[in-house]
């Protein structure tokens, strides 16, 4: 096992470009977590999402300091989770930081947290706690509510761009089995 890193021992030095470039070399899925900016439904885009734990069912999302999202979500709110299909990159690009002038969003408002409509599933959780992490704030949050989507081919990230990938036929899995 390494030892601890110490204020005494040299600082490893990791240039952030390669950093960056590495990390894009992991394949992920990717999100919009949506959310209320006073009266209005808004997202962002995100593919650093995760689960944490099934009992309780808490999940993560690693926001940017510098996001919307930080000024308008405190502990005990709510935000949703869509998981994005691969006609879906406009939307992703909009809550990207690239405004699609005249794109409808469709946004389903009915629960705790606003839902965009056509996506491969959702859900809502209840922020339990954050942590700031460099230059991002950490936001653990509870799973309230879930709902499968649509039966379509996710949208892919992967060395800095949008992929495509092959997905196996859901009807032959056996959920009871796994698979």
């Amino acid at each position: 096992m390494a030892e601890p890193h110490s204020a005494k021992s040299p600082r490893p030095t990791v240039e952030p470009s390669v950093f960056r470039s590495i990390m894009g070399r992991f394949a992920t899925g990717v999100t919009v977590i949506s959310y209320r900016r006073g009266d209005t439904p808004t997202g962002i885009t995100a593919n650093a999402f995760l689960s944490v734990s099934m009992d309780p069912p808490l999940v993560l999302v690693s926001v940017r300091q510098s996001s919307q999202f930080i000024k308008h979500m405190a502990l005990g709110g709510y935000y949703g989770v869509n998981f994005l299909t691969e006609h879906q990159q406009d939307l992703s690009s909009h809550f990207g930081g690239r405004s699609i002038a005249g794109l409808q969003v469709p946004f389903n408002e009915a629960l705790p947290a606003p839902l965009l409509e056509g996506c491969l599933a959702h859900l809502i959780a209840r922020v339990v706690d954050i942590h700031p992490a460099g230059d991002h704030v950490l936001y653990i949050a509870q799973v309230e509510h879930l709902r499968r989507g649509i039966e379509a081919k996710p949208l892919i990230f992967y060395s800095g761009a949008y992929k495509r990938i092959h997905t196996h036929n859901p009807e032959l899995w056996n959920y009871a089995d796994g698979w």
